[in-house]
């Protein structure tokens, strides 16, 4: 059975070639290049993974477990491509295994690993490559490593939670539209011929039940076509500035949800802010990159003017005064921190601080939305129930 092998070596000009050759071995691939008149410089198994129609996914766990990894080889004294080789050689998914190898190659060849994975952006953020960069020019790979691992593991927790507290309203309501949707179509009808026979004179929700149910059974491809342009609508329009502006608005002002968004939008910008000024990162580089990663418009636009007000000469604190958007007793704690000159390790704290204040309007917001999801369930399924039962009652009246 033959193998892939990666080689590098040189022709009888001297000139370097590097490629792959199958053989039994990598003694026997040795010697076929050996026989074709190349002096071998190097050979290996060929670890690429094979191309495939559908890549599988690199998850953001799966790059917090990588950087963990290579935070610890680092600091035991491993070189940095060594240790990319040793991950990409045990790594069993494909489309990191890949990344790896090319970054591997990338710093072999004496690119800046910063560089390297700055050709990743989907793996590895601004943020990532900020930081990193900022190791290399102080040496302290192997501890900002771990640092950025501690920072990315923070951020996924703080996504968990707030996924894990909308799943079961999201199931509620996903529940509630596919239970509307079979007392209309199937146990509407059942009764409808029955009313039309004995010409019963039908209620105002009966009438519109029917009326709902019809266009559903009977025009259910203009429904289908009704919600298909409004989603795509929808998606089309959060994707424009306009209407990221709408939502975002939406999200920070909407009665249960403000706070909450609120506070997840400002906990993520000041542990980023936190996290690049501890790291010796330039304060306008960490502005920008705090107003990348806010994940609301209205936040990212605060950080802007922020940023603007720093290159007039203001600190941090005196652009945050005064905003409506920013409690003022953070606006106090980043200028204690400008004062001591400890700005990063305070807005660390803060951070910490702002995702148990999230993690407690998360759980307040799950036991607010659950009354309030089964009432309206329970209230869709009575109306209907109600337009149904109207009628019937009606029919075991006696007559005169």
């Amino acid at each position: 059975m033959s193998t892939a092998f990666a080689y590098k070596a040189r022709d009888p000009q001297g000139s370097l070639h590097e490629g792959q050759i199958e053989a039994a071995s990598a003694e026997d691939a040795g010697q076929q290049l050996r026989r074709d008149g190349f002096t071998v410089l190097e050979i290996n198994e060929d670890l690429s993974p094979p191309p495939s129609l559908f890549p599988r996914r690199v998850t953001r766990a799966e790059v917090v477990y990588a950087s963990t990894q290579l935070a610890v080889m680092i600091d035991t004294g491993i070189a940095l491509a060594e240790a990319l080789e040793s991950m990409a050689a045990q790594e069993e998914n494909p489309t990191l295994k890949r990344v790896l190898l090319e970054l591997h190659d990338s710093v072999q060849q004496g690119e800046d690993f910063s560089l390297a994975l700055a050709k990743h952006p989907k793996l590895f953020d601004k943020t990532y490559v900020s930081l990193i960069k900022a190791s290399e020019a102080t040496g302290t790979m192997g501890p900002m490593l771990e640092r950025i691992a501690t920072y990315l593991r923070k951020e996924l927790e703080s996504r968990a939670r707030v996924r894990a507290a909308l799943a079961y309203p999201m199931v509620m309501l996903v529940l509630a539209v596919m239970v509307t949707i079979f007392l209309l179509t199937y146990v509407m009808p059942q009764f409808a011929p029955m009313f039309a026979s004995r010409g019963t004179k039908l209620p105002l929700p009966t009438k519109v039940m029917m009326a709902a149910s019809n266009v559903l059974v009977n025009q259910w491809y203009w429904c289908l076509l009704g919600t298909t342009v409004v989603v795509g609508g929808l998606i089309y329009g959060l994707r424009t500035e306009a209407g990221k502006k709408v939502w975002d608005g939406i999200k920070i002002r909407a009665p249960l949800l403000g706070t909450m968004s609120r506070k997840v939008a400002i906990g993520r910008s000041i542990r980023t802010l936190g996290t690049m000024m501890g790291s010796g990162i330039p304060v306008l580089d960490a502005l920008k990159l705090s107003a990348d990663v806010a994940g609301n418009w209205y936040y990212e636009q605060l950080w802007k003017h922020v940023s603007d007000q720093v290159v007039e000469g203001q600190q941090i604190h005196e652009s945050l005064a005064g905003q409506p958007l920013f409690p003022q007793m953070l606006v106090q704690m980043i200028s204690a921190g400008e004062r001591t000159g400890r700005l990063g390790q305070v807005l660390e704290r803060v951070s910490d601080f702002y995702e148990q204040e999230v993690e407690t309007s998360l759980k307040g917001l799950t036991a607010m939305l659950e009354p309030i999801m089964i009432t309206v369930m329970g209230g869709v399924v009575g109306t209907i129930g109600m337009a149904i039962m109207l009628p019937i009652f009606s029919l075991s009246k006696p007559a005169g």
